[in-house]
């Protein structure tokens, strides 16, 4: 998902529900529909004739923005997750999923195309899978369908990066991927499924969320341990989006489960821009 807080949540907890495979409450199916019926929002663009020189785009380098302080960073993120929070438009976007299961030595990559409708419907079109069954069956879709499920529930305040749910405090100045950013170490008010403790790093020219990284405070389930994770972010027209999700969990059946997840290629019904994430 887009919002921040249930992508947070969504890998991390999503590695839950696939290995424990407990019978829980009915939840909304997932849907893996065939290519012929996935409806990917409209992109119109004007094809760029080859060989003609006034085509051709010229990029100005966007001026340098002045350093915030880091009060103003911080404040800047929670104002941009409050309306980011309140909604975001219907989307296209392409996923890879990977797994490894290192102690039975499993793993499976999964190539699919997500299509969110705005503002509770999420579906997913298979493109290509290859690795074991049992790493499609069991872990991928299994973490597939808690991404659905979290999407239709709309729960995304239970565990927001906000003020109500987290204590902030800063930690100094560094630089992420040629980037400079603040780090704050952040600390869950209550411990409850779903909220972390760690740390993220927010732009120090924007207050943009670049990164989140730590571990689950409680286990959502008896058959998982521990569940680490990180999860990088890129702003793409006025939204924090994920795009790459790395979680490391640790169970008491199948031993570690680590899952990659890029996400790349949004594409906005609303702009009818296609952006490329990375």
């Amino acid at each position: 998902m887009l919002r921040i807080a249930s992508n947070l949540g969504a890998v991390t907890l999503a590695v839950v529900c696939l290995l424990s495979k407990q019978a829980g409450a009915q939840s909304p199916k997932l849907t893996l529909v065939a290519a012929s019926n996935f409806a990917a929002p409209e992109v119109p663009f004007d094809a760029v004739r080859a060989g003609s020189p006034g085509a051709i785009p010229v990029f100005t380098p966007a001026p340098e923005l002045p350093r915030m302080s880091q009060e103003l960073a911080l404040a800047t993120f929670q104002e941009r997750l409050q309306q980011q929070l309140a909604g975001v438009p219907s989307y296209s976007a392409s996923t890879v999923i990977a797994v490894e299961l290192p102690d039975t030595n499993q793993r499976g990559v999964f190539e699919l195309r997500k299509g969110f409708s705005a503002p509770h419907t999420l579906k997913f079109m298979p493109v290509h899978y290859s690795g074991d069954s049992f790493v499609k069956s069991s872990v991928i879709t299994r973490l597939l369908q808690q991404e659905v499920t979290q999407t239709a529930n709309g729960d995304a305040l239970k565990t927001a990066l906000n003020q109500q749910n987290y204590k902030f405090a800063f930690k100094g100045l560094s630089t992420l991927a040629g980037r400079e950013v603040y780090i704050y170490q952040v600390k869950p008010r209550a411990k409850l499924v779903g909220l972390f403790k760690g740390h993220i790093y927010l732009g120090s020219q924007s207050g943009a969320l670049c990164r989140a990284e730590g571990e689950l405070v409680k286990s959502p389930s008896f058959f998982i341990k521990k569940i680490q994770f990180s999860s990088d972010f890129a702003e793409v027209s006025g939204y924090t989006l994920p795009v790459h999700i790395h979680s490391d969990a640790k169970t008491r059946i199948i031993g570690r489960a680590q899952v990659d997840i890029v996400n790349s290629d949004y594409s906005f019904a609303s702009s009818g821009a296609m952006i490329a994430s990375r």
